[in-house]
């Protein structure tokens, strides 16, 4: 992404938040945009007809409408649609991961993005959430992403820093232990 590009993206995020703080829903906003960009990150068909710029505005929001209206917050549904009305769709994904980023930065946390095959008990995500604030010295927000990609274990990516447990890596340890013994 070009410096320009991601100026324009930090300031959709910051903008975006200021108006989720000012209405006293960012966090749940900032969750339920998260959700809507692994939707979008896992289905390219949707991806693109969001971004492009072929298709009617007025259909575009009619997408988001269906899939957003009545069970997100309102104030998400604005969001997403306020990037689509302003042309930038096809950075949607790219502004909420800023929006995230900047949401946690501002209440001192670090976000984990942790991909695991099944949810997480409530135990399993304060036992990791601890774990990985402890590895980073900061209060971690953990998003999790269940996976199919990944057999067992988690894969947790915090900022630049990605702590790989799952069984295809212990696995892989294991062999290559065994190729050198």
């Amino acid at each position: 992404m070009t410096t320009k590009s991601t100026d324009l993206v930090d300031h959709y995020a910051r903008g975006l938040l200021a108006i989720a703080e000012a209405e006293g829903v960012a966090e749940r906003v900032e969750d339920e945009l998260y959700r809507f960009a692994q939707a979008l990150e896992g289905n390219d068909e949707l991806r693109e007809a969001l971004g492009e710029r072929q298709l009617p505005v007025e259909r575009r929001l009619g997408v988001v409408d269906e899939l957003l209206g009545g069970t997100a917050d309102p104030q998400t549904v604005a969001a997403v649609a306020h990037v689509i009305q302003s042309g930038r769709g096809r950075m949607l994904i790219d502004i909420i991961d800023a929006f995230t980023r900047l949401a946690a930065s501002q209440r001192d946390r670090a976000v984990a993005e942790v991909r695991t095959a099944v949810e997480l008990t409530d135990d399993q995500r304060d036992r990791l959430r601890s774990a990985l604030a402890h590895a980073t010295g900061r209060d971690v927000e953990l998003k999790v992403v269940i996976d199919d990609e990944v057999v067992g274990g988690v894969l947790a990516t915090v900022g630049d820093t990605v702590i790989d447990g799952t069984v295809a890596r212990q696995l892989a340890r294991v062999r290559s232990q065994l190729a050198g013994a």
